[in-house]
């Protein structure tokens, strides 16, 4: 591919690497989506979004690609990588702003901790985050889905059936767990105790 027809083929990839997960999408000149990945990192940051650049590699072939870092574990990597670093609520809210401009309120619930950016008329972001902490969180969902003993990406299926909710303090994990344990004694199905982690995270944000 000569030169010329490389840069007329440039992309634009994101690579978000949050406290649990790494995503990446790539867009081609026209913004469409032409590759995902979203994968957990297990604290492997740079192996995990190696192995998944190798896989856009074989997708897409050799191609040009402007790629930005975003996400709590994602400065490292982009150090690594010597590629620039964009603070992922300032991306978020930068996102909104283009994409969504009637949009008022972001929320954005992660592995370890939640943000809320309040937009005003003159879309000037009011920004709230909690502390690094499982209440309320993706990794609180993981906890629960382990004391279930339930794959966690088979834990949306099991609250899909689910017959009445039960209150689970979801502001601390220890909390939650002596909740689970104690509906689990009862007799409590998984089914109503998955549906109602999911519903305690939802009153927590």
């Amino acid at each position: 591919m000569t030169k010329e027809k490389k840069e007329q083929n440039r992309y634009h990839a994101g690579i978000d690497i949050g406290s649990t997960t790494a995503k990446i999408a790539v867009c081609d000149n026209n913004g469409k989506i032409i590759f995902t990945r979203y994968r957990r990192h297990q604290t492997e940051t740079v192996r995990t979004v190696s192995d998944i650049l190798k896989e856009a590699l074989h997708e897409l072939g050799d191609v040009p690609i402007e790629l930005t870092v975003t996400g709590s574990a994602g400065m490292g990597a982009a150090e690594i990588f010597s590629v620039p670093f964009v603070q992922e609520v300032v991306a978020s809210a930068s996102f909104i702003k283009k994409a969504y401009p009637d949009v008022r309120t972001f929320i954005e619930v992660g592995g370890e901790d939640s943000k809320i950016i309040f937009f005003d008329d003159h879309f000037r972001p009011d920004i709230r985050m909690n502390g690094s902490c499982a209440g309320g969180t993706g990794a609180f969902i993981d906890q629960m889905a382990v004391l279930l003993n339930v794959p966690v990406n088979e834990f949306n299926n099991l609250a899909s059936n689910a017959s009445r909710i039960y209150s689970i303090a979801s502001r601390c994990g220890v909390f939650a767990k002596t909740d689970v344990q104690a509906l689990m004694s009862r007799g409590v199905s998984r089914e109503n105790i998955a549906a109602s982690v999911f519903h305690s995270v939802s009153i927590q944000v």
